[in-house]
């Protein structure tokens, strides 16, 4: 959805008409599909803390089983990237949209799971084991999809520009099928990634770090492997020995989470993006 006043999903790019939006969500509603989730973006140019409560509110008359809830981020060489000004205040901005959300959201019934992800206290929980991150793999279909196995992530292509998008997907379109039997483009995780990316996915959850389910995994505590997380208890972003966010360091996931990252994927990432 990203907002529900016009006005700002054009300014997000994202143009489309309240009315479609609603169409859309009726559709869903009428069709009986068991979870309802609705995708809002804070931190729109033009936004405001009275446009953000009438978007916040829209959502909830649906009593959507999901919210998640995105900062906007804007991207170089992206059509954003272009035409964005810079703004003093846009941090402190989205963080104060980010606990008006919380706040209102809570009040509203919805428990949050994370930086991003709020669930209806009263939801029926799905039938069959629930799908675990730190556990289960993951197949992306389609181009640009992701995919994660315990030791490799992969991926097609991506690109940003408009011209360069379509040059992606028509080099996808027209591959063979025997292309798709591999990966070109992927990372390979060793233990210590292994180790990384199991702690960070669980890091990042309201819920925090299962200590003794890592130990089992792995071997040994996450404190041995990550002393580092002391300095969240330090700042009073985490308490367990950092293995749980407080509510200050849940609203700071954007930035624990880039914090841990290996210098060996910190370089990788900016020899991809520069080549």
């Amino acid at each position: 959805m990203q907002s529900f006043l016009d006005v700002e999903a054009r300014a997000a790019g994202r143009p489309q008409r309240r009315a479609e939006v609603e169409a859309a969500l009726t559709a869903i509603r009428d069709a009986r599909i068991p979870v309802l989730n609705i995708d809002l973006i804070y931190g729109i140019d033009g936004q405001t803390a009275d446009t953000w409560r009438q978007s916040l509110d829209a959502a909830l008359a649906w009593r959507p089983e999901e919210l998640f809830l995105y900062p906007l981020y804007v991207r170089p060489l992206t059509g954003l990237g272009r035409r964005a000004h810079a703004r003093a205040d846009w941090d402190a901005q989205r963080l104060a949209l980010y606990r008006q959300a919380v706040e209102t959201l809570g009040a509203a019934g919805y428990r949050q799971e994370s930086m991003r992800q709020f669930r209806r206290a009263d939801a029926p929980t799905p039938d069959g084991p629930g799908y675990c991150c730190q556990d289960d793999g993951m197949v992306g279909l389609g181009c640009g999809a992701r995919s994660y196995t315990t030791a490799l992530h992969y991926s097609f292509d991506y690109a940003v520009s408009v011209t360069q998008v379509r040059a992606v997907l028509d080099d996808y379109l027209a591959r063979p099928a025997g292309d798709f039997a591999y990966a070109e483009f992927g990372f390979h995780l060793d233990g210590a990634e292994q180790r990384r990316r199991w702690l960070l996915t669980s890091l990042l959850r309201a819920d925090g770090v299962d200590a003794d389910a890592y130990r089992a995994r792995f071997g040994r505590p996450p404190a041995d492997d990550f002393p580092q997380l002391g300095h969240l208890v330090e700042r009073g972003w985490a308490t367990d020995g950092g293995l749980r966010l407080t509510a200050a360091g849940l609203a700071r996931s954007d930035a624990v989470g880039p914090w841990l990252t290996s210098a060996e994927v910190r370089h990788a990432m900016s020899g991809y993006a520069l080549r």
